[in-house]
This record gives C-alpha cells, sequence and structure tokens, in this order.
C-alpha cells in the first residue's frame, strides 16, 4: 500500500497501456494509455458511445479486454486476485444492488465473505458510517430503513456507505448521481469529498453527463472519442 508521501512523491497508482476493447470486431478504443497517482480527481469524458462505463468495466475487471494491460500498485492486474483487487478498484454503478433486509443488514453482508475478513470490525467502523450520515444531515436511523422504501438517492447512498467499507484506494464512479434530485446529488458528492479527505492517497474516476459536475469533482480529464 502506498503512504501519503506518494502523492508528493510520483507514484503511479493505476496504469493502463496500449489498451484497446472490440465489441463484434468493431474497436471502441484502442491503444490507450493513462497514468492514475494517488489522490488524483480524474474524469473519463467523451460522447455517447464512446465506451465510458466499458472502460470502467475494464478497470474493474468486470469486462475482458482484447489489448494491452492493467497494472495497479505495480503489480499485473494477471497476478491480482481478482476478489481483494475489486475491493480496491471499487465499481460503483448508477443504479445500486441492494439486498432485501436493512441498509444496516447491507453492511454487515460484507462481513460473510472471505475476501472481506481482513476488514475492520463493524463495530469499529459504525462509528465512522454515524459520522458520515451526520454530515448528510442524516440520522441513524437511516440504517434502519428498509432497502425496498429506499429512494434512487437514498439507495445510492446505502450502496456508498457499503463500498466504503472495503477501504477501496481507486473508486469508479459511473454516472453515480444521474439518477438523484439536486440535494441528494449534493449529498452524494460531499460524501465522495469526506471519504477522499480521510486519506490523500485516494483517487477516483467519474462519468457523468454534466459538465458542471466534472468541473466540480475532477482535475484532470481522460477523454474517449469514438472510432
Amino acid at each position: 500500500m502506498y503512504s501519503k508521501t506518494d502523492v508528493l512523491t510520483g507514484i503511479k497508482l493505476l496504469v493502463f497501456r496500449d489498451l484497446g476493447r472490440q465489441i463484434q470486431g468493431r474497436w471502441i478504443w484502442k491503444q490507450l494509455n493513462f497514468e492514475l497517482y494517488p489522490g488524483e480527481r480524474c474524469a473519463i469524458a467523451g460522447e455517447a458511445g464512446a465506451g465510458k462505463t466499458l472502460l470502467l468495466r475494464a478497470i474493474a475487471a468486470l469486462d475482458p479486454i482484447q489489448a494491452g494491460s492493467i497494472t495497479f500498485q505495480g503489480k499485473s492486474l494477471s497476478d491480482w486476485f481478482i476478489p481483494r483487487y475489486r475491493t480496491q478498484v471499487l465499481y460503483l454503478h448508477q443504479r445500486p444492488a441492494l439486498l432485501e433486509g436493512t441498509v444496516e443488514q447491507n453492511l454487515q453482508v460484507m462481513y460473510k465473505m472471505k475476501v472481506h475478513r481482513s476488514l475492520a470490525p463493524y463495530s469499529v467502523e459504525k462509528k465512522r458510517i454515524l459520522d458520515y450520515l451526520s454530515s448528510l444531515g442524516r440520522s441513524a436511523d437511516f440504517l434502519d430503513r428498509p432497502t425496498h422504501a429506499l429512494s434512487g438517492g437514498e439507495a445510492q447512498i446505502a450502496a456508498f456507505l457499503r463500498a466504503l467499507l472495503c477501504s477501496p484506494s481507486v473508486l469508479l464512479l459511473d454516472e453515480p448521481t444521474a439518477s438523484l434530485d439536486a440535494q441528494t446529488e449534493q449529498q452524494f458528492e460531499q460524501l465522495v469529498r469526506l471519504w477522499q479527505q480521510e486519506d490523500p492517497t485516494r483517487s477516483y474516476f467519474w462519468t457523468s453527463h454534466a459538465p458542471e459536475q466534472l468541473n466540480r469533482m475532477t482535475d484532470r480529464r481522460l477523454i474517449l472519442k469514438r472510432l
């Protein structure tokens, strides 16, 4: 793992070289090169059909690539135990999947998975979760809400809190606020800021159809062009 000083020393966190993806024999993007450094806030931008979601899914090891390589923390993706990798480079969809039950039960289910046994105990992490909720003006009662009663924005917040329990190094945010109202969008953005402020080595990629959001939430852009 990288220390906070790595933000200043220029160590590369995530690298892809000559990356290429094909669908039905057509290249969506190819010879794609990029280096993500600790602490960066990066946008993946481009017109519709340029493959922004496909790139995020490839980085998350959810979809295959047909060319090139991905390296995380100096180690090739092929050398990573993929379930472990996905806890560190974590993909957050705009329509998250939540299990039946309460928000808190969805958070606790993380601890039933083998790959998460090294996580800090939930009893310890719960204080951090409550601090996050407090910063959004929400009470602890939010954890008792059944998932079927959550709005789209509340479900996204619940999924984000669940993701934070993994202590990821990189978040892949795929149109995370596309279906949220303005107030919940602001709350979600605040959650991301708080997450990064806790550890300045944390980084993220963000896609959005809203240029003003990318201006607020990112400092650098990778622009995809349709081939």
